[in-house]
């Protein structure tokens, strides 16, 4: 994992409060005059820890506590007292998971809501033993997104827009700007950023590693930044934003061509991202799956997808993650085939 830098200074003594309503505990406590600083997973919030007057809450639907409790940095050791109360030490940081990569085939599925009443629909739902964790996620309602400038404590983060469009801003790279069909953005470790508006059905697929990864709230910065420093460094990445209609299509093997972004430059080769789609009358595109992840995830048309996993037809919105090290290849494609290749190193 990338170095937190200042991101995450030290944290105070914390009350644990079982919950069986996240979303509706949260609202309890900012009516109170408490603040949302961190949530986590996006996709499926379990955890939520507040600041407030003199006091910081760790609220927790894994939280089976009973009588009052509350974790003290620094301490040696768990103490409970008279009246059962328990004061514990902080949690132990997470250890990177190990990857226990395997073929996963997705297909319609259910949406569930996350982070920011975002809809979320799992294309990997055993995530490779908590590696990586790979999201359809879409924006229902037109309009200003109720999100808040935040961050994630991540080793990879990419979003491709699936269909219409999405208003973002990012830490020092300037003014706010739509993503579009088509569009691609990298965001590195820890870079502040803010979901601003949707419109047009807003569709996007998002790949993170971990799969659960902690997001801060900024309540102090505000976006955008007076500076602009786009080629600035945050945990050995670089912020990067390629629109579909400046990227050119390359040939890549018989009958096959290809969309190529700056995610291997930026990433320092840790990911590598392209649509690759039919030229003419394309033979078999063939490939190896290496590192933590090989996704394909279906654009338009359809065609045949083989690996050891199986062979599958697959059509929009399809996706097959190839386990590692297993080869893998497309043929019998539509004329109108694309699909969304991505290809993820070892992010530990």
């Amino acid at each position: 994992m990338p170095a937190k830098d200042d991101c995450d200074p030290a944290e105070p003594a914390a009350v644990l409060i079982p919950s069986t309503d996240l979303s509706a505990d949260i609202a309890v406590f900012e009516a109170a005059g408490f603040m949302l600083v961190v949530i986590f997973p996006a996709d499926d919030p379990h955890t939520a820890k507040m600041t407030g007057p003199g006091l910081a809450l760790e609220i927790s639907t894994q939280s089976h506590t009973v009588a009052p409790t509350i974790r003290i940095p620094g301490l040696e050791a768990s103490v409970r007292t008279s009246a059962g109360a328990d004061l514990l030490r902080p949690s132990p940081d997470p250890q990177y998971p190990d990857l226990q990569s395997q073929y996963v085939f997705t297909t319609g599925g259910d949406w569930g809501v996350g982070r920011a009443s975002m809809q979320y629909r799992d294309l990997l739902p055993d995530r490779h033993g908590g590696r990586v964790i790979a999201s359809h996620i879409r924006i229902a309602e037109p309009g200003p997104v109720p999100d808040y400038v935040h961050h994630h404590d991540i080793a990879f983060q990419m979003i491709y827009c699936r269909r219409g469009r999405v208003e973002v801003v990012y830490e020092d790279q300037g003014e706010p700007f739509w993503m579009t069909e088509g569009d691609f953005v990298l965001q590195p470790p820890h870079i502040r950023h803010r979901v601003l508006n949707s419109d047009d059905g807003c569709e996007v697929v998002e790949i993170a590693a971990p799969a659960e990864h902690p997001t801060f709230i900024d309540h102090q910065l505000t976006l955008p930044t007076a500076k602009v420093d786009r080629d600035r460094d945050f945990g050995g990445q670089r912020f990067c934003f390629n629109r579909a209609t400046d990227l050119p299509w390359k040939p890549l093997a018989t009958g096959w061509e290809e969309q190529v972004n700056g995610f291997s430059q930026a990433t320092n080769a840790l990911a590598n991202v392209r649509v690759i789609r039919p030229a003419a009358s394309a033979e078999p595109l063939a490939g190896t799956s290496g590192g933590d992840l090989c996704l394909l995830f279906v654009l338009a048309g359809a065609a045949r997808v083989t690996c050891s996993g199986g062979q599958q037809r697959v059509g929009i919105d399809d996706s097959i993650a190839v386990a590692a090290g297993d080869g893998w290849s497309i043929d019998e494609p539509t004329n109108d085939f694309s699909c969304l290749h991505i290809e993820l190193g070892d992010t530990s």
